[in-house]
């Protein structure tokens, strides 16, 4: 065992095994029965790939091709659990390739003899799996790049593999040399997405990722020579599940658009389904106060009822408005019509945002890249009517560290941040336009997200590459940028629509270009973080804390209150953006530390 970080560099450290699976029916299949099951725990993705979990409730991925394969495994400590694993198989593994089983042999030969490449020079990797805990921390291309510099040092001539494409897995290996092989793209039902062969030629290079796969492709004889580390010893008995839960459905947690139904045949059939857990009606009472948003002078219950009832217009309730249908909660709510709605929505913004106001900042369309502050900034703007479109980015899921400052239940774990922030977005407002991109953004997926134009940005990804093509992006199109520090208050913002030449993130980076960031090490990537947030204006709590990332703390320190006044502080610089008021290029810090210091308590020397 060993780890994957070069001397000086910070944590994290990957501490790596690395051993040859056994044949059938020698050795101990302990080792290999612990790598099935955290891939299939892994696959299974909180039950996005059903066909990984047995009806025990076990997870399972045995594999034929796991004997005489190298087997990749990754732990934060010898000691730790596995967060990540990639499996490599070679010549001698005697076993069909997964991509000879997907094509065929016949296609399979065709396309090595198209080649030039003989079977006994193309080697396989497959199977990278790592829990979401570790994907930021990157451990998936270390791993990656760790398989491919095995298969250099053992003799290939040439990679090949099956790649999804759902969350941009084909793009990832794009990045390590791997090409598409044309007319090889398909669905396959196991694993609920599209799967495409990739292939890679060793003489080509390992493409953004070489300096990484020539160096650990050194290091990996004394990987192999490494002891592995003996499995987790497992409980004496273990109880099987309660067949209620190994048998209920799991949740679907790529849905995030609600149905609009009207009375018609199709809301009969949801209704006849059984999928609607709850119906909520309230359209009388919504009906009240649309009537007194449009007359606040209208106390008559009588005069009221009369009203309700020519705005009705000989309709029966039930069948006026639209029936919002949200199927990852299973309720069916029923609202008023998309105009009266807002109207009513809106209607206690008055006297701070006047109706022709709100229907210019309905109008906007606003892009949100990162999905913790970025979440409580984006439902602050739907809240407050800022944008009637957004466009949303992420690729992370939420996890149960993240609710200790985002909005959301325990029945949220797992789902993708962007997938999450669309369905608040939709429960705020059904008549919502949302996209979003939840693989994230990379170089050949970021041009998409300004694609049709945006009229603000909202930037709180913790990437140092996507922080800067965004903004690159956004100077070259004249969209404005604002950005939340969650520390001290700290609100950036540059107005690219009205300085176009104005130096991203203030010049404080100088003429640094998105490119030169592609591939940081880590403390490189602390470095220009500490440069990017001015590392003498910030927080001494936050300054300690980067010297404690990996050791004593997971990640830096953020709290709800802090996501809450980013949000806060974003969307009041959304609001005057987009309505052309005051709102100048600039950081600004709303330090509540500062505010709530006793000297600055306007009544301290008694009230006057």
């Amino acid at each position: 065992m060993t780890h994957l970080n070069h001397p000086g560099e910070p944590v994290p450290d990957w501490h790596v095994t690395a051993f040859p699976g056994p044949l059938p029916g020698t050795g101990d299949p302990a080792l290999l029965d612990t790598v099935r099951e955290l891939r299939a725990r892994i696959l299974f993705d909180h039950g996005r790939r059903p066909a990984f979990r047995r009806a025990d409730g076990t997870h399972t991925d045995d594999q034929a091709l796991d004997f005489g394969a190298w087997h990749f495994i990754a732990r934060r400590s010898p000691a730790g659990p596995p967060l990540g694993y990639i499996r490599l198989s070679t010549p001698d593994t005697g076993v069909p390739y997964q991509s000879r089983e997907f094509l065929g042999d016949e296609r399979y030969e065709e396309l090595l003899a198209a080649e030039g490449l003989p079977e006994d020079t193309v080697f396989e990797h497959s199977r990278l799996v790592v829990e979401h805990r570790a994907r930021k921390l990157g451990l998936g291309l270390y791993l990656n790049a760790l398989a491919i510099g095995a298969a250099h040092h053992l003799g290939a001539r040439a990679m090949i593999g099956t790649s999804g494409t759902k969350d941009g897995q084909d793009r990832f290996h794009e990045r390590f040399g791997f090409r598409p092989v044309p007319g090889t793209r398909r669905y396959v039902p196991q694993y609920t997405e599209d799967v495409v062969i990739l292939l890679h030629r060793v003489a080509d290079g390992a493409g953004q990722h070489r300096d990484l796969v020539t160096r650990l492709r050194g290091e990996f004889p004394v990987i192999a020579a490494s002891r592995p580390a003996e499995p987790a010893a497992e409980p004496r008995t273990r109880r099987p599940a309660p067949v209620t839960l190994t048998r209920s459905p799991a949740p679907d947690h790529g849905v995030w658009r609600p149905v609009l139904h009207t009375a018609d045949a199709a809301l009969d059939a949801l209704l006849a389904s059984g999928e609607v857990r709850e119906v909520h009606d309230t359209i009388d009472e919504q009906l009240t106060e649309l009537v007194r948003s449009r007359e606040p002078a209208c106390r008559d219950e009588a005069e009221i009822d009369r009203r309700k009832q020519d705005q009705l217009g000989g309709v029966p309730s039930w069948a006026y408005g639209t029936w919002a249908w949200y199927p990852w909660s299973g309720r069916l709510v029923h609202v008023l019509p998309r105009e009266e709605f807002r109207l009513v929505r809106t209607d206690r913004n008055r006297g701070r945002i006047e109706r022709p106001e709100q229907r210019r900042l309905l109008a906007k369309r606003i892009g949100v890249i990162g999905l913790s502050v970025g979440n409580s900034a984006a439902l602050t703007c739907a809240l407050e009517g800022i944008g009637g479109a957004f466009r949303l980015a992420d690729f992370d899921a939420f996890g149960l560290s993240n609710l200790n400052r985002l909005r959301a239940g325990v029945h949220d774990l797992g789902v993708n941040k962007a997938v999450l922030s669309a369905r608040q977005l939709f429960e705020v407002d059904p008549y919502l336009d949302v996209e979003i991109q939840p693989a994230g953004l990379d170089p050949d997926t970021i041009g998409d997200f300004f694609r049709g134009g945006l009229d603000l940005l909202v930037e709180e990804c913790d990437t140092p590459w996507v922080k800067i093509a965004a903004r690159e992006h956004a100077r070259d199109l004249g969209i404005p940028v604002v950005m939340d520090c969650n520390d001290r208050g700290m609100l950036d913002v540059e107005r690219f629509d009205t300085e176009p030449d104005r130096p991203l993130l203030h010049g404080l980076l100088g003429d640094v270009k998105s490119v030169d960031l592609l591939e940081l090490e880590p403390r490189a990537r602390v470095e220009l973080i500490l440069a990017m947030v001015d590392a003498g204006r910030i927080s001494p709590e936050l300054a300690a804390s980067f010297g404690e990332l990996g050791r004593t703390l997971s990640s830096w320190p953020q709290l709800a209150s802090g996501v809450a006044l980013g949000g806060a502080l974003c969307a009041e610089a959304a609001r005057r953006i987009l309505l052309g008021l005051p709102c100048a290029s600039g950081r600004f810090y709303t330090d509540l530390g500062e505010q709530l210091h006793p000297a600055r308590d306007v009544y301290a020397g008694g009230v006057r």
